[in-house]
């Protein structure tokens, strides 16, 4: 004759059936056994690392356009027109003249009615810094 057991324990057989390898409470009086949501920190992860590469490529394409741009400015001021040597530290400026071609002077666009295309300073590794 069997044993009469409770509906609401689970036990041990001798098949291997072992109620402490259960994902789920075995008794009624069991603490709950809740799966952590992975998927839901995984989301978070994702979202916070996709953020941050973000941010993080963003910074490089203004540092990549301002490249760009230093890169041009110097390209355009080494390419015009001069028959002095520039002295570090001093401030310079670009024109168009008449004949198109660009030249570098010192005489500022306020004393001169000339195309100003922009004002440079020659910094210790002699690239022209963009001033205004």
């Amino acid at each position: 004759m069997r044993k009469e057991r409770p509906d609401n324990v689970v036990y041990s057989d001798k098949n291997g059936y072992n109620a402490s390898s259960l994902t789920y409470a075995t008794n009624v009086g069991a603490p709950v056994i809740r799966i952590d949501d992975v998927v839901a920190w995984k989301s978070r992860g994702i979202n916070n690392v996709n953020k941050q590469l973000e941010n993080k490529f963003n910074e490089l394409k203004i540092q990549y356009e301002n490249l760009i741009k230093e890169y041009e400015w110097n390209e355009l001021v080494y390419s015009a027109k001069f028959s002095f040597e520039p002295v570090v530290g001093e401030i310079y400026h670009l024109y168009r003249g008449d004949d198109g071609v660009n030249f570098l002077s010192l005489i500022s666009p306020q004393e001169w009615n000339k195309e100003h295309l922009g004002t440079f300073k020659l910094n210790s590794d002699k690239k022209w810094i963009f001033i205004e």
